[in-house]
This record gives structure tokens, C-alpha cells and sequence, in this order.
């Protein structure tokens, strides 16, 4: 299966937090998607784990990180 016109592929999860946290910082990532591992005590540790066995959540992150990092 082509992959060639999902502009995420070949990136990581943990890449894009890592660029959404530096792009937004977590307290603006929170406000655009409230969820509790971005406002309370956030860590790309704790938020790989949710977002791994969360596909709504991750899912609204992906979108995020099209709108804000890639602009598409």
C-alpha cells in the first residue's frame, strides 16, 4: 500500500510531540486538545502512552501537528 499522500508518514509519534512541544509548549497543546496528559504534569513519556492506545486522541494530535508544524 502507496503511503505517498499521507503527508505523517515515515514521521514518529514521539517526533511529533516532540514538535508540537516546541512549537506550542503543552499548556497551548491542553487548551487545543484537552486531555490530561498535556495539562497535568506532561511528559512525552506519559503522552506516548495514552495516545498509543488512544486512536481518538491521537488522531486530534496528528491533525494538530498537520494545521500547526506542517501547515497543510
Amino acid at each position: 500500500m502507496s503511503q505517498q499522500n499521507n503527508p505523517l508518514h515515515g514521521i514518529k509519534l514521539e517526533q511529533i510531540l516532540k514538535d508540537l512541544e516546541k512549537t506550542l509548549g503543552w499548556e497551548e497543546m491542553a487548551v487545543q486538545i484537552p486531555i490530561n496528559c498535556f495539562s497535568k504534569d506532561p511528559s512525552i513519556k506519559s503522552s506516548l502512552k495514552f495516545l498509543r492506545r488512544t486512536q481518538w486522541a491521537r488522531d486530534k494530535v496528528e491533525a494538530l501537528y498537520l494545521r500547526t508544524v506542517l501547515k497543510k
